[in-house]
């Protein structure tokens, strides 16, 4: 909450230089897009998903959020913003764990909820292009009909949006296989605090032209521009796929295990989730559900393959994880 965050900083103030908000910047705001508003009737129940983070560690206190439903909105908004020094937050799904989505006094909230267009898809190259407010999940959806994959996954992706996951640089599920968003994501545009649209929407993966501002954009966290779309290079959709979970003894069998994973797994090595005693207790207690092996250890670690061949991924075994204790392991489909 707000006072908590004083009293761990005790000098933090509003910034002097941030003009407050008026009833004629309301109604600018207004003519653009829909907009949730205390001075319009909106309740402080009805601003609460937008100014308190998902763990509920953090609360801001704003008045106003805006939904802007096109890039030229979120530019007509900065400029306005820029040009009155009025703060604002970008916020997507709002399902970061540490609170840099809500506001810390005032600001206005940008939120890009109703930018959830898919612009494109070629199903020669798998190149996506989509609005910054896309659903993680519902882009995988869109992909599965064309038999590809979003090269991301967490467990966010029921809400988190496209455009936050570039601008904090998720890494998710899929990093060992398809590698980071650095790689993957293409071109972003994103509009400026100024107002300028930067329109750098490359759809191609070779591409050796001039300087490589996307990159400047993913991992920004917001701080240099609002990502209002992307275009991203999607991988196809894997035929076969196997999961396991293993106990294991210690850390530094868990060590040998990931070394020995890589080496006869190799290609169809998809995912190295290591999760520990804790986090799994403390999920039981919070679901109820019972941990799917008979056995504690003090390590899990859940394993996926994805390749194109059932037969031969059935016939490329899990390591020989000799001299590695495995205390406990449950494979395949159950896990899926």
């Amino acid at each position: 909450m707000l006072i908590h965050l004083i009293r761990r900083y005790p000098n933090l103030q509003r910034g002097s230089q941030y003009s407050q908000l008026t009833a004629e910047d309301i109604s600018y705001f207004e003519s653009i897009c829909p907009v949730i508003s205390i001075d319009k009737g909106a309740t402080e129940d009805d601003l609460e998903p937008f100014n308190t983070d998902w763990m509920r560690k953090y609360r801001g206190k704003t008045r106003l959020v805006v939904k802007p439903k096109t890039t030229e909105d979120v530019s007509k908004i900065l400029k306005h913003c820029n040009e009155r020094k009025l703060a604002v937050v970008p916020q997507g799904g709002n399902t970061g764990l540490v609170g840099g989505s809500v506001p810390v006094f005032d600001e206005i909230v940008i939120n890009m909820s109703s930018m959830n267009n898919i612009r494109s898809f070629d199903a020669v190259s798998g190149i996506l292009t989509c609005d910054g407010g896309v659903i993680l999940e519902s882009a995988d959806s869109y992909l599965r009909e064309h038999d590809y994959i979003f090269p991301l996954d967490l467990g966010a992706k029921g809400s988190c949006h496209v455009g936050g996951n570039v601008a904090c640089n998720a890494g998710g599920l899929r990093l060992l296989r398809y590698g980071s968003l650095h790689g993957t994501v293409l071109g972003v545009e994103a509009v400026l605090p100024d107002g300028t649209i930067l329109d750098d929407l490359s759809l191609l993966r070779k591409n050796n032209t001039g300087y490589d501002l996307k990159q400047l954009f993913i991992g920004s966290e917001g701080t240099i521009g609002i990502i209002t779309a992307i275009s991203i290079v999607c991988p196809q959709r894997p035929k076969a796929q196997n999961v396991a979970l293993f106990g294991i003894e210690s850390f530094e069998k868990v060590q040998e295990t990931f070394v020995k994973t890589k080496q006869q797994l190799s290609e169809i090595l998809s995912a190295f989730e290591l999760m520990d005693a804790n986090s799994q207790r403390i999920v039981g207690q919070v679901t109820g559900k019972k941990h799917p092996l008979e056995s504690k250890s003090p390590f899990y670690v859940l394993i996926e393959t994805s390749g194109s061949n059932t037969e031969h991924d059935s016939e490329v075994q899990l390591p020989s994880f000799h001299p590695i204790t495995i205390t406990n392991s449950r494979r395949n489909s159950t896990l899926s």
